[in-house]
């Protein structure tokens, strides 16, 4: 089959977007890649298509634990075998996931870049038949220029070479300075450089920064003043997620909040919600990204300023997909730049912190000395930091370091699968009198979903049953919690649990070591990086989207001609303009004046209403030629200066 038969049979769609078949055509013919796409540029057929048509399976490496799950439901969905391996998974739900991709003749085995060092991971890619590519997501991270540079994205290189055969490799991202850019192609050992770039150009968006001291007003005008079409409010806190969305529902618009702590079922509704139109504003964190495909976003507001470009442009492009004029706006004032700066602190503390967290972790954990290599441990921040009087920022910016030095594995965002075992046997459950429809269409899905729910607990996902049944999330999970309870199932609902697992035997906090790629190189470059941030909030002068594509590398882009700075500009030059056409027209009348009295005699006042000039200006101008002493006012009647004739 060809990619656009691929297309059709499996995603609908007649055609490719944008350079989507340039980067097929390219890893079809063997070549190692890098893709440039921006937010909605469709990354992931660049690597599911080629996959369809190519012998055996692709390794997906990704950073995005939610963005892995929700893909692998989609191509299961589609009838596509695919797999997820990331950290937190139990060893028996993760042998199952190789054994599948080693025996199941599966397409897609999607990995977190934690398991690349692993010598499981290594050992099972030595067993899988066929690889036919690698597909690197959020490739940035690749390279320590980047804005969210992790260590371990510096195995794939290794993975590389363990592979006895040719296997391309391909690359994607939607934010890459030139310098990024090579550095991607340099660490991940492309053979040769193999870039397809998408313009980073949005001629649709207009972007614009409002100074101002009051942002809940400023927020407010701005919805107020763009009544159509969907809203994203982005901010740096959930609990402040839930005062905006209040706020704004209290001033008559419809809202709702978003951020990692909510359940997945409390996620999906609200973004189902908001994409149907049923509530006009998104109140989110950086955590609402994935996924959106709701075209008609008429505006994306910054309540909180971000602490890099490429996060601000990521989630400004979320604005205007349908083509249509949208707007970008950041709400800045003069106290963000110190909120900015002290995040550098924040994210980086001192290296004798660090050392410290991590001491008490390993007694919060009970882990001896020379213990714990490859053991995960359930964690709870915010009881580690009472216990141990830390600051849970400050604590979380120490753990996230720890783990990109490679000492522990930290995951602050961990979802682990609900699990059933049918605990009555088959005759019994069939012979259950159920009058309630829907759980029968529950249990009937269950059986024929998942093998060997009467032997053991069979891990299940409830988006999948809700999808296959057409019930909703909520109330699948009323009726496994009545099955449970009335002692015909054993459920385990899922949990969101945060981990850490020991990726070496503990160590003397002393010993640990902080390379400059893990700590002060990278915390100079998020020094850079928020200094570029501020400079494009306080700049007047450029024109915003040049200055955001300059920094992209985009050195031939023009002034857009809509942002506030290119209206800003043109209105002054307007202004002047206007200022110097009524310099002129004072002149011209001075002069008409002077020759109407050069003769040097007393005319009465109205004598000069025969000249054609507009009166205003021309009164204007007797009383400013008065009081140079230029003319001379006797009642109703004036005469030139003798100073003024010998001027004329």
């Amino acid at each position: 089959m060809t990619s656009h038969q691929i297309l059709k049979q499996y995603w609908g769609y007649d055609e490719f977007r944008g350079i989507q078949n340039d980067i097929i055509n390219s890893i079809l013919q063997g070549k190692d890649t890098l893709g440039l796409m921006p937010t909605g540029g469709g990354k992931s057929l660049c690597f599911q298509v080629p996959t369809m048509m190519m012998d055996g399976i692709n390794i997906v490496i990704t950073p995005l634990i939610a963005l892995m799950k929700d893909q692998v439901s989609k191509l299961k969905l589609l009838g596509i075998k695919a797999e997820a391996i990331y950290s937190g998974m139990m060893s028996m739900d993760i042998e199952k996931a190789y054994d599948n991709c080693i025996y199941g003749n599966y397409k897609f085995l999607y990995i977190s870049p934690e398991r690349l060092a692993s010598e499981q991971f290594r050992q099972k890619m030595a067993l899988i038949k066929r690889i036919c590519m690698i597909t690197v997501d959020e490739a940035h991270c690749v390279s320590q220029w980047g804005y969210d540079f992790r260590p371990p994205f510096l195995k794939i290189a290794e993975i590389r070479q363990i592979i006895p055969y040719d296997v391309p490799i391909l690359a994607l991202t939607a934010t890459a300075t030139p310098k990024i850019v090579d550095d991607i192609q340099d660490k991940l050992q492309f053979k040769e450089k193999n870039v397809f770039s998408m313009s980073f150009e949005r001629k649709n968006l207009v972007y614009v920064v409002r100074e101002t001291e009051n942002k809940d007003d400023e927020m407010l005008n701005i919805l107020k003043s763009i009544p159509d079409g969907g809203a994203i409010v982005y901010t740096r806190s959930r609990k402040l997620t839930s005062e905006i969305a209040r706020f704004l529902i209290s001033e008559g618009i419809t809202a709702d909040n978003y951020h990692a702590g909510l359940t997945d079922a409390e996620k999906d509704i609200r973004q189902i919600n908001w994409t149907k139109g049923r509530n006009r504003v998104m109140v989110a964190t950086n955590a609402f990204g994935m996924g959106i495909d709701k075209p008609d976003v008429r505006v994306v507001i910054h309540y909180n300023i971000p602490d890099s470009i490429e996060a601000y442009f990521q989630e400004a492009g979320r604005a205007g997909r349908d083509g249509q004029t949208a707007y970008a706006v950041l709400l800045y004032n003069r106290k963000d730049n110190t909120t900015l700066h002290k995040r550098i602190q924040e994210t980086y503390p001192e290296p004798e912190y660090i050392k410290q967290v991590y001491e008490d972790v390993c007694c919060y954990l009970q882990v001896g000395m020379g213990e714990a290599l490859g053991r995960t441990f359930d964690f709870s921040l915010d009881k580690f930091c009472i216990y141990f009087k830390h600051f849970p920022l400050l604590a979380h910016s120490a753990l996230c370091i720890l783990s990109n030095a490679g000492y522990i594995d930290y995951q602050s965002e961990n979802d682990f699968k609900s699990r059933v075992h049918i605990i009555i046997d088959k005759d019994e459950l069939y012979l259950l009198d159920n009058n309630y429809p829907a759980m029968d269409n529950l249990v009937n899905c269950l059986l024929r979903t998942y093998t060997g729910l009467f032997a053991d607990y069979t891990y299940i996902d409830e988006m999948l049953i809700a999808h296959k049944t057409g019930l909703n999330a909520n109330a699948i999970y009323e009726m496994m919690k009545e099955l449970n309870n009335r002692r015909i199932i054993d459920y385990i609902p899922k949990r969101n649990t945060p981990t850490i697992s020991f990726t070496t035997r503990r160590i003397e906090a002393a010993d640990i070591v902080l390379s400059p790629m893990v700590y002060e190189t990278r915390k100079q470059e998020y020094a850079r990086r928020i200094d570029e941030m501020l400079r494009y909030a306080s700049d007047k002068q450029t024109c915003r989207s040049k200055l955001l594509l300059h920094y992209f590398g985009d050195d031939k882009s023009h002034d857009c001609g809509r942002c506030d700075v290119c209206i800003s500009v043109r209105r002054k030059r307007k202004d002047k303009e206007l200022i110097k056409k009524e310099e002129e027209q004072k002149k011209d009348i001075r002069r008409a004046i002077i020759e109407h009295l050069s003769d040097g005699q007393a005319h009465p006042v109205t004598d000069l209403n025969k000249l054609v000039v507009p009166r205003k200006q021309l009164s204007e101008t007797i009383h400013q030629m008065v009081d140079e002493e230029e003319i001379i006012s006797q009642g109703e009647y004036i005469r030139l200066t003798k100073s003024s004739s010998k001027l004329k």
